[in-house]
């Protein structure tokens, strides 16, 4: 009786292993990866000494904030001289101006002389040189004046290259002004204030950590199983023995196989092609970048 009782019990135990095994056989994920995030190297854009870079990793920023400056001293200097040389440029335009009305006022005056002549040539008080004379003068004041208007076009353009300028210089000094280049939080420092800096040198990295993106990696067979847009859970350790489960959006489907990256264990699995794949996942503040996560499709769900 003990002999059956016992055989009983054995043969429940194991029904009871195999019948876990299945459970867990049916949950096993479809895929797996780690997390990352889409970030943001800020570099500078001018040289120069850092003057301000009030900055330290896992601030929160927000977009345009201004968190650095660039010495600023050469610039503006270069613009006060460009400031005074279009003032002197248009000092100079002011005295063509008073020409030219000068010129017109005389062109005037012999127009007022010209229909008196052309009176008095009539009652045969004047001769045809008089009137000769006169027509002469008014054709010296049109050139004079066409003369002294060559001067004020080229003054302008003079003005309009130095306005160039300046906005090259206002355009430099705007960026100056090291500002934030999205919302979010920062990750790395590579500067410090009081530093020198040159165009292209990176000045800290910024990301968004309100989402990241579990980037997977999917075999052939499973690529007909997933589209853009579409949700599926994602699984994150909680602990052990549990899970935390997670609603994702699929973001990105690469269009070309690869081998599968070396951090797999095996060499049997990264001689496979496959697909990579990212899914886009709202954070809590649970998701760290480079944690792992696993993911099912939902195809029965």
């Amino acid at each position: 009786m003990k002999r059956i009782m016992k055989r009983k019990y054995l043969f429940a135990f194991a029904a009871g292993i195999l019948l876990m095994g299945c459970n867990r056989t049916d949950k096993l994920s479809d895929a797996y990866g780690n997390f990352e995030v889409d970030d943001v190297i800020v570099s500078s854009e001018v040289s120069g000494k850092l003057l301000q870079f009030d900055l330290s990793e896992g601030d929160q920023l927000k977009v345009g904030e201004q968190v650095g400056l660039v010495d600023t001293t050469q610039l503006y200097l270069k613009k006060e001289q460009l400031e005074a040389q279009k003032a002197s440029i248009r000092s100079k335009m002011a005295s063509v101006q008073t020409q030219i009305a000068v010129v017109k006022q005389q062109r005037a005056n012999a127009e007022v002389d010209k229909h008196r002549v052309t009176k008095m040539l009539a009652d045969s008080a004047a001769t045809q040189k008089q009137m000769d004379d006169i027509n002469g003068q008014i054709d010296v004041f049109d050139k004079q004046i066409a003369n002294i208007r060559t001067q004020e076009v080229s003054l302008k353009k003079e003005i309009d290259v130095v306005n160039a300028q300046v906005a090259q210089i206002e355009d430099q000094l705007g960026k100056c002004h090291i500002t934030a280049p999205i919302s979010g939080t920062v990750l790395e420092k590579y500067k410090e204030m009081g530093e020198l800096v040159a165009p292209g040198q990176s000045l800290f990295k910024i990301a968004d950590l309100s989402y990241l993106n579990l980037k997977i990696y999917i075999s052939g067979a499973q690529l007909a199983h997933v589209k853009l847009g579409q949700k599926v859970t994602v699984l994150i350790d909680n602990s052990k023995t549990t899970d935390t489960k997670l609603t994702g959006t699929i973001i990105w489907i690469s269009s070309e196989a690869e081998f599968t990256p070396k951090i797999i264990q095996t060499k049997e699995e990264r001689v496979k092609l496959v697909y990579a794949v990212k899914v886009k996942v709202p954070n809590d503040g649970s998701l760290k970048i480079g944690m792992p996560g696993e993911v099912r499709f939902n195809q029965s769900n």
